[in-house]
């Protein structure tokens, strides 16, 4: 079933319940999806391009969650930390912390890294593996940590 059609039935469902919130995240994702497949191509969006949407749209209601609340803003705080557990649940799993570590291990040794020079090696391999399954500055702190 593609992303599309889970939003879709998704809408319903916040529809017929007057879901407020869920709806907002929904048309949010229904609207980044649709200027995606106009934007240029051949129509077609892909999973990666999916994911990555989807973590733009988490990325942009934390950050504004994190203004409205040094703000003193806490119902729009409120309302943006929701949207974004909406959005969320439609990315694919994400690793733990322990998941996350032994990845960039296993990662670390394929590349042959050594010490923080080897940074960028590591990164690059673990940006394209861990796509969709872990935020990318919880990646970057991870590897750096390991290097250190």
């Amino acid at each position: 079933m593609s992303l599309e059609t889970k939003i879709m039935d998704a809408m319903k469902a916040a529809m017929k319940e007057k879901d407020k919130v869920a709806l907002e995240s929904l048309r949010a994702i229904k609207s980044q999806l649709l200027l995606l497949k106009t934007g240029g191509g051949d129509g077609e969006v892909t999973e990666e391009q999916e994911v990555l949407l989807l973590q733009r749209l988490v990325k942009q209601r934390k950050e504004a969650y994190e203004q409205f609340v040094a703000n003193n803003r806490q119902e729009l705080a409120d309302n943006e930390i929701a949207q974004a557990k909406v959005i969320e649940q439609f990315l694919p799993k994400q690793l733990t912390p322990e998941e996350l570590e032994n990845e960039i291990r296993s990662i670390i040794e394929e590349v042959g890294a050594k010490d923080i020079k080897d940074l960028g090696k590591v990164m690059g391999v673990a940006s394209k593996k861990l796509q969709g399954k872990a935020e990318g500055k919880l990646i970057s702190q991870t590897v750096k940590n390991l290097l250190a």
